[in-house]
């Protein structure tokens, strides 16, 4: 029997050991997986005015300007989970592929019809005159069982096997763009720094990374002429020892047809690693399906700009209060008295019963323990129905020192409990994954972001793998649990910087397609 207290078999502490986990850490995971997670609580959804600012025009320029003005002399690097796969993007058409063609008529017809005004309908149209075929011919024959497998497979373009990054989102006079593409060119726009240089990061599957870079190695250098950029750019892959155990209806570690321990790919909370990795001063956070053609990236470029100002001008007055209270005698009673007002009202941390009949000493160390932490700035937008997580308050009962404005899933809540629901189904914005992260403290080093996670805040997934149901362990989200204990604050964003592409249709929306 295989299971905590000592009871891995010596080929269980090998296997866990060749995935780069410690015996602890897999006695951990077990327990979690036996005795479940620990449930967001809810309190109240942030609202514009309660956890989610609305800025005024006139703030937009300050903060426009003052994003120009503080660039200079920092880091800047845009981070991309890019590792989506593009598989779940085409799933209505792998169905129509596997059944000859799509049974309804009204899919074949929109098919048939729309299909020359997807960005890589010229690309199609070459691999199939490569094989003696002709794609306005396939469409008046209506075969559509011969478009979908010189689209989806190998024969042809092979999008059922690339990630996301690697299709052809928008199409423009020159060529269509892949949505790796769109991130260099956005990047340009708002990253760049004074030396003409913008910097990237991007997570990738290990199976996806030569792919990744081979389309890099043909595109780089036209995007760096057309946009006057020299890109710097990182790849990484997720790490093995972010896997994570998953077990059967009875609790016990899930094992395969050989009597191995199986591990999976512990969910976008393992992209922590590769964040912490980074050396910049501030990070742009972006999902690499966000992305939108050169006629609509000035709203969602001034945006960004908006948000990376209000991340500088926050941080520099954490900063100079954290210089304060860090130096001997510097802050006295006025000072601490200042500061208090600042997290309260500027960060929305709350303050101990009684707090401000402690002793001078306690309240500084109080005080710079609330603000020397990891500083991140979201983006939200109305929610319209998106599915995904949302800005909460949160209670913090356990007193683990949380923040209490969080990015929250439904995944993450007690949904057996009425109140609970009846709160999540009250939110009236929705988290675009759309942040600007500062990662540095006030000395200039590094946070060591991992001490800032959560990790009873891991998600538990019902999944089906080979027929059997099982129960799967996601690390605490990137965007949720991992960044528990970081300053937070919300920020209304217009509904037009989001434009995710979640199935092949919503390239054909407007906001996709060419002007």
């Amino acid at each position: 029997m295989s299971g905590q207290g000592g009871g891995w078999s010596s080929r269980d502490r090998q296997r866990i050991a060749a995935e780069g986990l410690t015996v602890a850490e897999a006695d951990r995971q077990l327990a979690l997986l036996c005795g479940g997670g620990s449930p967001a609580r809810l309190n109240r959804p942030c609202r514009v005015g309660d956890g989610i600012t609305r800025l005024t025009a006139a703030e937009q320029e300050e903060l426009l300007a003052a994003y120009g003005g503080a660039l200079g002399g920092r880091e800047v690097t845009k981070f991309v989970p890019a590792s989506g796969a593009a598989s779940r993007m085409f799933k209505e058409w792998f169905s129509g592929l596997r059944e000859g063609g799509f049974t309804a008529a009204a899919d074949a017809d929109a098919f048939l019809r729309d299909l020359g005004r997807y960005a890589f309908f010229g690309d199609l149209t070459a691999v199939l005159a490569a094989r003696g075929l002709a794609a306005e011919d396939l469409r008046g024959r209506r075969d559509a069982e011969t478009l979908l497998r010189f689209i989806l497979t190998g024969e042809g373009l092979n999008y059922g096997q690339l990630p996301k990054a690697l299709v052809k989102f928008h199409a423009y006079p020159a060529g269509g763009r892949t949505a790796l593409e769109e991130h260099l060119v956005e990047a340009a726009l708002y990253v760049r720094n004074a030396d003409g240089c913008a910097r990237l990061h991007l997570t990738v599957s290990a199976e996806h990374e030569q792919g990744v870079r081979e389309c890099l190695d043909r595109v780089q250098r036209l995007h760096e002429a057309a946009c006057g950029t020299r890109f710097a750019i990182g790849i990484s892959v997720q790490s093995r020892a972010t896997n994570t155990l998953a077990v059967d209806g009875s609790r016990r570690p899930v094992r395969d047809d050989g009597g191995g321990l199986v591990f999976r790919p512990g969910g976008h909370g393992a992209l922590l690693a590769n964040l912490d990795l980074l050396g910049s001063d501030v990070v742009f956070l972006k999902n690499i399906d966000n992305v939108v053609p050169d006629r609509l990236k000035p709203e969602t470029v001034r945006w960004k700009k908006i948000l990376g100002g209000v991340l500088l001008t926050l941080q520099e007055g954490i900063f100079r209060r954290l210089a304060l209270l860090r130096e001997r005698g510097a802050a006295g009673e006025d000072a601490l008295v200042e500061i208090a007002l600042f997290c309260r009202e500027r960060l929305h941390l709350s303050l101990p019963p009684g707090f401000a009949q402690l002793p001078p000493a306690e309240r500084r160390a109080h005080l710079a323990g609330l603000l020397d932490r990891p500083l991140r700035v979201c983006g939200v937008v109305k929610n319209e129905g998106e599915p995904g997580g949302g800005p909460f308050w949160v209670d913090d009962p356990e007193g683990k020192g949380l923040t209490p404005l969080q990015i929250v899933e439904e995944v993450q809540i007690d949904r057996t409990d009425p109140a609970q629901r009846a709160v999540w189904g009250s939110a009236t914005h929705f988290n675009p994954v759309d942040l600007v992260c500062g990662i540095r403290d006030f000395r200039g080093n590094k946070f060591p972001l991992t001490r800032f996670a959560d990790p009873s805040s891991a998600i538990i997934t019902r999944k089906s793998e080979q027929g059997k149901e099982l129960l799967a362990l996601e690390l605490p989200g990137l965007w949720n649990g991992s960044m528990a204990f970081w300053n937070t604050l919300f920020v209304e964003v217009p509904l037009a910087t989001f434009n995710p592409v979640k199935t092949v249709s919503d390239l054909l929306r407007s906001p996709h397609l060419a002007g």
